[in-house]
């Protein structure tokens, strides 16, 4: 055992959660990006397009089977760690992990028939297979953050002796925070995986890959990214509102407020102190945080003194991931902004193309991965962490929710071991999927045409001579 029992089963949730969530975002956003591809590739016949798709459909194919197996070892987890909590709460949990079953089920019948498609499918009943995989896979993940939902803010639940003797079946669905949070998720997965595309074609690009495959790359990740990040500002805000009319004593953790105050003051950056109760190296501003959530100064905000100190959330970890969320999310919607600028600029002075390529844009539409995964983890933490010592808020808390079982360490140490084997595994396939140039624009491929799927695809030239025109475009707009 490496430490206690319930130290290993919420070490062991929070690593299998964490592993999970990367290739759950995936899941969400990439078919909606081959959605836009394909389509792209059956309108023009380009076989660029039929090579983006193709790359991120194998792509799609690897992460959705790790996916997979993570997801199955997170199921089984709830049960073996957190019987009382299942015990409890299963019932009043069951129609969104039911409706989630439903839709991976779904989702896995169309990958299926979208992966053995290519050639046995129309081009146009192939491109229509993509449909039901990003609609399930989108309410897949949604039904689960609908569940989370619930557990932050519980309703629709009588409870007489520590038992459930009532549940609205909808309840978890018609939340006060199952709209915000599922949207928050959503925007979010998507805002994760158009960032990491435009970085993989980034990084491609600074590296002196500037063929048309590359630029299209990282143009359709990098736009979905930015125009993704002013939506997620408003369904952010929204979000809070829940957390502070709900959940004070979280908002009271993310802002670091350690009274209840009229006139609060916003904290940004800083650290925590729990002894002193004040945050060294953070920057105040005056009547922030009252301004934002009740547009008056003179707003009262519950600060963490509303609670016992044993019931408290743990504060400095809350507050540095809400810090670190707000600043990976401003940081891509500074650059959205920035960039939404000189494409104007651009399309009014007629240069093309309206997304400036030079370096020091490469280097900012690579970071927007990284920006965007790390505000997506750490925003997860700000919801679990800032909900602690609940599991359910205000009804049970993790302690009483936990196995009373030995041997968890061992199973954290499994865990462990297959996750690691799984991520090695992931990195070795991604590997020998990005090297090389895709086949579909090799010299002299064959690829099906979007006029019949037997019939060969259009040749392109290879990496160094293809689009010229566009490269001598880019060329211009970089002097």
């Amino acid at each position: 055992m490496l430490g206690s029992t319930l130290t290993d089963a919420r070490v062991e949730t929070g690593f299998s959660l964490a592993f999970h969530i990367v290739f759950a975002v995936f899941g969400v956003g990439l078919p909606w990006l081959l959605l836009v591809t394909e389509g792209r590739w059956l309108k023009t016949g380009d076989p660029t397009w039929l090579a983006l798709t193709r790359k991120w459909s194998r792509v799609m194919a690897v992460l959705f089977a790790i996916g997979a197996v993570s997801g199955t070892v997170l199921s089984f987890e709830f049960g073996l760690l957190w019987p009382a909590f299942m015990a409890r709460y299963g019932g009043v949990l069951g129609l969104p992990f039911t409706l989630e079953a439903f839709a991976f089920f779904a989702e896995a019948i169309f990958v299926g028939l979208y992966l053995y498609g290519w050639k046995r499918l129309s081009p146009r009943a192939h491109w229509l297979t993509l449909w039901p995989i990003a609609i399930s896979g989108t309410l897949s993940t949604l039904f689960i953050v609908t569940a989370n939902s619930w557990m932050n803010v519980p309703t629709g639940v009588k409870e007489v002796g520590g038992k459930v003797v009532s549940a609205e079946p909808l309840a978890p669905l018609t939340g006060p925070g199952a709209l915000p949070e599922s949207l928050h998720m959503l925007l979010a997965a998507i805002m994760c995986t158009g960032g990491v595309v435009a970085a993989v074609y980034a990084v491609g690009m600074l590296r002196g890959r500037r063929d048309d495959y590359h630029r299209r790359g990282f143009r359709v990740g990098l736009v979905t990214v930015l125009a993704a990040a002013p939506f997620q500002l408003v369904v952010g805000d929204l979000a809070a509102r829940v957390v502070e009319k709900y959940q004070p004593a979280k908002l009271a953790a993310m802002e670091a407020l350690t009274h209840t105050q009229s006139h609060a003051p916003l904290t940004l950056g800083g650290i925590y102190d729990p002894g002193t109760g004040k945050t060294r190296f953070g920057i105040e501003i005056p009547d922030g945080l009252s301004l934002l959530t009740g547009l008056r100064t003179d707003k009262t905000i519950r600060g963490l003194d509303i609670l016992p100190p044993k019931q408290q959330p743990a504060t400095p970890v809350v507050h540095l991931a809400f810090d670190t969320m707000v600043a990976g999310g401003m940081a891509i919607l500074t650059l959205a902004g920035l960039l939404t600028l000189v494409a104007l600029w651009r399309r009014r002075k007629g240069v093309r193309p309206l997304i400036p390529l030079s370096r020091p844009w490469l280097l900012a539409g690579a970071l927007t991965g990284p920006a965007a995964m790390a505000a997506m983890l750490a925003g997860w933490e700000v919801t679990e962490a800032g909900r602690q010592p609940w599991i359910v808020y205000g009804r049970m808390t993790v302690r009483q929710a936990a196995t009373t079982s030995g041997g968890i360490g061992w199973s954290l140490i499994a865990t462990i071991v297959v996750y690691l084997g799984l991520a090695t595994a992931l990195l070795l396939i991604l590997r020998r999927l990005a090297t090389g140039a895709p086949p579909e624009l090799a010299e002299g491929a064959e690829a099906p045409g979007p006029e019949d799927p037997e019939t060969p695809g259009h040749e392109d030239q290879d990496s160094s001579s293809a689009d010229s025109g566009s490269g001598r475009e880019f060329e211009g707009a970089a002097r």
